[in-house]
């Protein structure tokens, strides 16, 4: 499974705060993809909470 921040990104905080085992934001949210597999659902929760759809889950 890969998950990647789109450009549409606003740097909202709001997926780090869910997940932050995975996403860490500075001036766009970065995804650890070493930690994706271990933390599925707190990524998919973090998905689903991006006020944009920047979050794509594969």
């Amino acid at each position: 499974m890969s998950v990647k921040v789109e450009s549409s990104c606003i740097a909202c905080g709001a997926c780090e705060s869910i997940c932050d085992a995975v996403f860490k934001v500075e001036d766009i949210a970065t995804v650890d993809e070493s930690a994706v597999a271990d933390n599925m659902d707190c990524v998919k929760e973090a998905a689903d909470a991006c006020p944009v759809g920047a979050i794509i889950v594969e």
